[in-house]
């Protein structure tokens, strides 16, 4: 018999979730029913943890105020 092509591993996207440029930053909001090690899901319309179903929804306002924040130190010179 011939020997069939090993297939290659896939790497669990749990790095993705952290920014390791010099120290560990987390990405994503934790649930604060559940504590550090749990992130929270991003959906359209609002935030859910996987593990406990807590949710919170995030409202239009608020975003667009977030951007505009993230957008002004950069402005500045």
């Amino acid at each position: 018999m011939a020997k069939k092509p090993k297939k290659e591993k896939k790497h669990k996207g749990r790095w993705e979730l952290y920014d390791a440029s010099g120290t560990l930053k987390r990405k994503n909001t934790s649930c604060p029913k559940c504590g550090q090690g749990t992130f929270m899901a991003k959906h359209k319309d609002r935030l859910t943890c996987g593990k406990c179903s807590y949710s919170e929804f995030v409202s239009k306002k608020a975003e667009e105020k977030k951007e505009v924040k993230e957008e002004k130190p950069a402005d500045k010179k």
